[in-house]
């Protein structure tokens, strides 16, 4: 039997998307009779239930490609501030090589996605960054990045120096539409001219960037006051009503699947917003709200969160919430795989690292 061959997808900065595209490339290999393995060596996000496969974006992969026990790769450790400290204070260590060439003697699958931690240099000090992985399993390199200024050139390049011939390409992400004309006409010709395959240009996707009603109660630790069977509604944008109505109503009418934050003494704000695209109303200062709107958010089926925080602190969570989008419903399951068929070159990426 074949040694499966190693593609390892990384980002230079955290949440550029990886788990994004391990996903819609593993969905065109598989179309071509690829038979796909996967692993992600640095948990970075474990949920509730330890295990070496607690990380959430393993569950997510392994769920949605259906993958057989043998063609997951196990989580070597967790990246956290706890981890972090025994190492430091040595007394964690462990030389993680020796565990990591262990995924070379497991032979199922003819190609082994293995996902980064957020950046190139994390879990440098176990030896797992993510030049030294690609190293150690002789993996070649995806690299995803969220186009946000032209200052992502210069990371690129650096990104290039450190990994050299490994790097096969990179996917540009979360491109916004006024940038596009940038990207074609003059930082893809320059990358590529240094060496550098852009082997994709994904668009910026509202869908993409929502969020589901059930992730802010969850975030926000809410209660949900009304249309509890409506949490999988899913939020665009946010807005804030702490101005008086008029006001509120020019930004509401502008605004399209959004959450609204008002203080639970707002009557007004939160019967406007009813009655415009708004997906959840999320109450600040643990204060209920009068019967007449809970009444017309039934009638809407608009869920209404209340919640125990401020606005300010509301916001921040909310805001950080966006910044971690994940892509455990669905809809964003379909999404990005149809943005990756029309949009990335599975062909090159294979021609690259050996697939053809």
């Amino acid at each position: 039997m074949p040694k499966p061959k190693y593609l390892l997808i990384g980002s230079t900065e955290a949440y550029s998307g990886k788990s994004a595209a391990i996903l819609g490339v593993a969905e065109q290999l598989r179309k071509q009779g690829v038979d796909i393995a996967y692993g992600k060596p640095i948990g970075t996000c474990l949920g509730k239930h330890d295990s070496n496969f607690a990380d959430a974006d393993v569950r997510l992969v392994a769920k949605t490609l259906h993958l057989r026990e043998g063609c997951l790769r196990p989580t070597l450790l967790s990246l956290d501030e706890a981890t972090i400290k025994a190492r430091l204070e040595g007394h964690d260590q462990v030389d993680y090589h020796p565990l990591l060439t262990q995924y070379l003697s497991m032979e199922e699958g003819d190609l082994v996605l293995l996902e980064g931690a957020g950046t190139l240099e994390e879990g440098r000090i176990f030896g797992l960054s993510l030049p030294q992985i690609a190293e150690v399993v002789n993996a070649s390199v995806l690299l995803v990045a969220r186009f946000h200024s032209m200052l992502l050139v210069e990371m690129l390049l650096t990104a290039q120096e450190r990994l050299g011939d490994r790097l096969v390409g990179v996917l540009l992400n979360d491109v916004s539409p006024d940038q596009l004309d940038l990207i074609n006409s003059t930082v893809r010709p320059f990358l590529e001219a240094q060496g550098i395959p852009i082997l994709g240009v994904l668009p910026r996707n509202s869908l993409l960037r929502s969020v589901s009603v059930e992730e802010l109660v969850r975030q926000l630790k809410a209660d949900v006051l009304c249309r509890p069977d409506r949490l999988d509604l899913m939020v665009e944008s946010l807005t804030i009503g702490a101005m008086n109505v008029n006001a509120a109503m020019k930004y509401f009418q502008r605004a399209r699947n959004m959450a609204v934050v008002t203080g639970g003494d707002r009557t007004d704000i939160q019967l406007a917003a009813l009655e415009t695209s708004t997906q959840c109303l999320i109450l600040t200062g643990y204060l209920p709200p009068l019967p007449q709107v809970l009444s017309r958010a039934e009638d809407l089926e608009v869920p209404i969160l209340s919640v125990d925080l401020d606005t300010l602190s509301t916001v921040d969570v909310i805001n950080h919430t966006f910044g971690q989008v994940r892509l455990h419903e669905p809809a964003k399951l379909q999404c990005i795989q149809q943005l990756m068929a029309e949009h990335f070159d599975i062909d090159r990426l294979t021609a690259a690292i050996g697939l053809v």
